[in-house]
């Protein structure tokens, strides 16, 4: 059973830090992309940031520069290091598995509040 579990989400004040996690089980975690999507109240659901199965990175042009993506193949981890946070950051966070064949997991999300 495929199992994707999300954590670090929480309040924060517009300037602030926050880190996710995704803890995965069930897949060969080493064949899978990662990433991180977002979905804010009324709007489609949009991919933050992704992890390549050698480590290339891309992310949104909203979050250049302040949000890093990061894996560890030894833990099956991925994270999302979230700097200098605005109130438009607020969303519920996914995370998202997807292997070599392209199937497609996603995690139960975490919601992550800016606000002053």
């Amino acid at each position: 059973q495929v199992q994707l579990v999300e954590s670090g989400g929480g309040l924060v004040q517009p300037g602030g830090s926050l880190r996710l996690s995704c803890a995965a089980s069930g897949i060969i975690f080493s064949d899978n992309a990662m990433g991180w999507y977002r979905q804010a109240p009324g709007k489609g659901r949009e991919l933050v940031a992704r992890i390549t199965i050698r480590g290339s990175t891309n992310y949104a042009d909203s979050v250049k520069g302040r949000f890093t993506i990061s894996r560890d193949n030894a833990k099956n981890t991925v994270s999302l290091q979230m700097n200098s946070l605005k109130p438009e950051d607020t969303a519920v966070y996914y995370c998202n598995a997807r292997d070599l064949q392209y199937i497609t997991h996603w995690g139960q999300g975490t919601q992550v509040t800016v606000s002053s």
